[in-house]
């Protein structure tokens, strides 16, 4: 699924001051992309994310998911949207501790009314492609943290969404583990054909993209073509 972005921007009023986030961006994501964002920290990526996520609302502007205008709609219908279309995975993987890896990664299709049966069969072939059939049933405590962050891709699969908004999935990480992860990202959005929105402060996953944009100042100042892309 395309993503296109027009003159967005994005402000806050802190008592008598004036906060202007995001100014005026434009942008458009072809479908099956990989695009990084990057940036020095509080120049607003993760608030760019949030919106592209419909968690947040622009101030000004509009966003189109193909020819839906998510930016106009209510909450009510953008929660069914965020649930069927977008898949999240954060920094921090926010797996719930006394679930098991196939029951945290089960969560997103029961939300959306799968029989139980089916979201486990749905969890478990997903957790199999990603290396961990053999710890369907461990906790998270019981797992390391890139398996943890295996299992949070996992969940934010499940349901197969057209596109996967992520924020710094990496940082938590070391070298060696972030690597392996930087490799499934590759290989989930070859297989699965999925678009990819990822904030990140690593150079090494942002030259894995097709294209890495630099947010500077609020604004998209360059866009840059990913070694993936060359």
């Amino acid at each position: 699924m395309d993503l296109r972005v027009e003159q967005v921007s994005k402000s806050f009023s802190l008592g008598e001051r004036h906060l202007e986030v995001l100014r005026e961006i434009n942008l458009v994501v072809p479908a099956g992309q990989r695009l990084g964002v990057v940036g020095v920290s509080g120049v607003g990526k993760s608030t760019l994310l949030h919106i592209l996520g419909t968690l947040e609302k622009p101030t000004t502007g509009r966003i189109f998911y193909g020819d839906r205008e998510v930016s106009a709609e209510g909450d009510e219908t953008l929660a069914e949207f965020r649930n069927r279309t977008l898949g999240f995975a954060f920094q921090f993987h926010h797996l719930l501790a006394e679930f098991t890896a196939l029951e945290n990664t089960m969560l997103p299709a029961l939300i959306a009314g799968k029989p139980r049966k089916e979201a486990g069969d749905m969890a478990a072939e997903l957790l199999t492609r990603m290396g961990l059939g053999e710890r369907l049933h461990h906790r998270p405590k019981e797992l390391s943290g890139g398996e943890q962050q295996r299992v949070a891709l996992s969940r934010a699969l499940v349901l197969r969404p057209p596109v996967l908004l992520a924020d710094e999935p990496t940082g938590n990480l070391d070298t060696r583990t972030a690597d392996e992860i930087h490799e499934e990202l590759v290989r989930l959005n070859e297989e699965l054909g999925v678009t990819m929105i990822v904030v990140t402060h690593s150079s090494q996953l942002a030259a894995r993209m097709h294209r890495a944009v630099t947010l500077y100042e609020g604004m998209i100042q360059e866009v840059d073509q990913g070694a993936a892309g060359r």
